[in-house]
């Protein structure tokens, strides 16, 4: 009895001097999901069904790290069908995680999507269900319930520009990638002619290979002008894990042979190419870079330069900031403090890691940010082993951001500076004449200058032959703001082929 007049009386005297009392629990917001009938098929698919919250007067954004950043949830539905509900709420995986008690009540467009493209890991990939974005009323605190039909799907078909005299938009079938995956697949490229192609029947031409940042569609090629003397192609920056790196792997397959032995031999043959390996050459920023350098260390016999800009690590002792051979964990740096991802030209942090692997969760099947589609996954399964569940080993675990130090082995066969260093005698004879051009800026947002660095310090020591290539770290740069000019790069391949 005493016990509750005291505390009876704690709570009076609590009012009076405003001590302030625990706030309610917020009530959550609720997405319920359906999907139309007509969007079932004959076979009801299983994948991950997204809902996105975007501003009122635009759309949700799917796939953006970079604040300010709005809520959304994933899960997975196995065997959607029109007569299940699939609801996702503050119990369902959700980026960033602190969205919901943050989230000001007001208007705002939401949109559901299924993901179920075996071979396009993105959002809006062909075959996808989803709904129109609509404008809704979401007050975080009081409890929302919204109720999304898919009753749309994206056709089976991309869309792809309409094809001009100089631009062509192939979907190559790969024998390769179809007996890896064990279902038809093709290799989608996109193709820049020069503009006297068809006018001038006996001219032959060079070829470059030209890759975007990352997830840079083939479609792209649309963007890029043509050149009297080359034929230009955008290999697909989209595959069954996110972008694909155009280079052989566990996960993905062989990408990187697809291109070397089908690919490139079907297009010099059907466009008028020289074909020799004199005449080839590859270019590309960020992703880009990393795959152009990729290529030309790999096949060093088979391609005459590279011209990397700001390339995706190039050694995992710097895989952006992480150290993956010596640091216990991805998250948080040696100094207990949270690993940025991005920053400003001068230096603010912009992303974490584990900000961005936790949008990566969301998105991923069954909240693994190993199949994300997204760029860490993508690293992952282009770099990483196969587990016996036919599926990327993740680096590290996803809660806790803690190395797996056993798939380093493996990872060590896509470190570009370890592979220059430990096979020197043999690539240092193929590389040799300026065929290894990669410019980086100091203050690159990605801290992609960490590993450009090591490289720079590593190649400078290798003789027999001397390292002759170009390695250019330019000041106060960031990520894509330097480096050659496409005039430039043009005519330094211009005249390595002559």
């Amino acid at each position: 009895m005493i016990r509750c007049l005291l505390a009876v009386v704690g709570l009076i005297v609590a009012s009076w001097v405003g001590i302030a009392q625990p706030a309610p629990k917020p009530a959550s917001l609720k997405f319920q999901v359906k999907i139309a009938a007509n969007q079932v098929g004959k076979n009801p698919e299983s994948g991950r069904v997204l809902v996105g919250i975007g501003p009122a007067d635009g759309e949700p954004d799917f796939t953006n790290y970079r604040p300010p950043v709005l809520p959304i949830f994933g899960t997975d539905a196995n065997g959607f069908t029109a007569d299940k509900t699939i609801t996702l709420d503050s119990t369902s995986d959700i980026f960033p995680l602190d969205a919901m008690e943050k989230l000001p009540a007001g208007e705002y467009t939401v949109q559901a999507i299924f993901a179920t493209n075996r071979d396009i890991n993105l959002p809006h990939a062909p075959g996808n269900r989803y709904c129109t974005p609509v404008k809704v009323k979401l007050d975080p605190i009081a409890g929302t319930t919204i109720t999304l039909t898919l009753d749309k799907g994206l056709g089976a078909q991309e869309m792809v520009p309409k094809e001009t005299a100089t631009h062509k938009y192939l979907s190559i079938p790969s024998k390769l990638l179809s007996d890896f995956h064990g279902r038809p697949m093709v290799y989608r490229v996109g193709v820049v002619l020069p503009e006297n192609f068809a006018k001038d029947a006996n001219k032959k031409y060079g070829l470059i290979v030209d890759i975007g940042g990352f997830g840079t569609r083939y479609t792209h090629a649309a963007e890029i002008e043509s050149d009297s003397r080359f034929v230009q192609i955008v290999p697909d920056g989209a595959g069954p894990y996110g972008d694909p790196y155009q280079v052989d792997s566990a996960n993905n397959g062989p990408y990187g042979a697809a291109l070397t032995t089908e690919v490139i031999p079907h297009i010099e043959k059907t466009f008028r190419c020289i074909g020799t390996p004199k005449s080839r050459f590859t270019t590309g920023g960020s992703t880009g870079g990393w795959v152009s350098f990729a290529l030309q260390v790999f096949y060093p016999d088979f391609f005459n330069g590279c011209w990397s800009q700001c390339p995706d690590s190039v050694t995992f002792e710097r895989f952006e900031l992480i150290n993956l051979y010596e640091d216990p964990n991805a998250y948080v740096n040696r100094f207990g403090v949270e690993r940025p991802a991005t920053r400003t030209i001068d230096g603010d942090t912009i992303s974490t890691v584990r900000h961005e692997c936790q949008l990566e969760r969301v998105l991923g099947v069954s909240g693994k940010w190993q199949l994300s589609g997204r760029d860490w996954a993508s690293w992952n399964a282009t770099y990483g082993p196969k587990g016996k569940d036919g599926l990327p080993v993740p680096a590290w675990d996803g809660k806790t951001g803690a190395i797996d130090k056993s798939v380093l082995d493996h990872w060590k066969k896509y470190d570009l500076k370890l592979l220059l260093k430990n096979n020197w005698a043999t690539l240092g004879p193929k590389l040799s004449g300026g065929k290894v051009n990669i410019w980086v800026g100091d203050a690159d947002d990605y801290f992609l200058n960490a590993a450009v660095r090591l490289l720079k310090d590593m190649t400078d020591t290798l003789e027999k032959p001397k390292f002759d290539g170009r390695i250019l770290i330019e000041a106060r740069k960031g990520h894509d703001s330097g480096g050659w000019t496409r005039k430039e790069m043009l005519e330094a391949m211009a005249a390595r082929m002559k």
